[in-house]
């Protein structure tokens, strides 16, 4: 048995052939594992737990199903997807994570996150993140009409695809010096995390000792998973 992780397969009606995958994933390789984590933008747009979106009908059920079979899954917020809140949680039996959040997996002590907290060189993005992950922000949002939350998502994914297209990859990318940090601070041995879309297992030299940073991928084209068990992490391309 293994501990799956996964992230960044922002889920939309526009890319069906991500949520077919996603299905499989769910009705087989998840099937099989002791639990699962979603580390943030599972959604490509989430407006809140009361959009009645059918294109995600199937997904929170597959994940009911999940749950209902005993096997635990654990999900953290994205850039993409902060507005998932208690009733989705309700809906399909997921856990909601803090982010970071530190466990231990057979021995190895882990931090794991979306990663977004850790590109502190896109200072732009930095602000706007401490606003929208704010309670009173979130709030004031929920409140207004669902139609004009999915004005608002629309022209803000048009804003960062804008500035992303503008932007470097190094800025765009993880800090090294944050990256250290949180391993340092938290005292784990392996930092897990998505958001930037470039798979890749990192050595981290802390001087002293030598951590990990286990880069999960994108699903735009084929699956990404890190499947952990006795043996270690190992990060796998899923095939479409």
């Amino acid at each position: 048995m293994s501990t799956l992780f996964i992230s960044d397969l922002h889920l939309e009606a526009e890319r069906p052939d991500i949520g077919k995958q996603f299905l499989h994933f769910l009705a087989h390789d998840a099937q099989e594992a002791d639990d699962l984590y979603i580390l943030g933008d599972l959604f490509e747009a989430w407006v809140g737990d009361d959009d009645p979106n059918t294109h995600y009908f199937a997904i929170k059920r597959a994940l009911r199903k999940l749950t209902d079979g005993g096997i635990p899954v654990y999900f953290m917020h994205g850039n993409r997807d902060f507005m998932i809140g208690q009733g989705f949680a309700n809906e399909t039996g997921v856990k909601i994570l803090e982010d970071p959040y530190k466990v231990t997996m057979y021995g190895q002590k882990t931090l794991l996150s979306h990663g977004d907290y850790l590109c502190t060189d896109d200072v732009q993005y930095q602000r706007v993140r401490k606003m929208v992950r704010d309670p009173d922000w979130q709030a004031a949002m929920r409140a207004k009409p669902l139609k004009e939350r999915l004005r608002i998502a629309k022209e803000a994914r048009r804003q960062s695809l804008e500035q992303t297209i503008n932007m470097s990859l190094e800025i765009m990318d993880v800090n090294q010096d944050e990256v250290k940090k949180a391993i340092q601070s938290h005292g784990v041995d392996v930092l897990l995390h998505g958001h930037t879309h470039r798979p890749a297992v990192h050595d981290v030299d802390l001087g002293n000792r030598t951590a990990k940073r286990i880069v999960l991928g994108d699903w735009f084209t084929q699956g990404s998973v890190v499947r952990w068990d006795s043996r270690g992490p190992k990060l796998e391309v899923l095939t479409r």
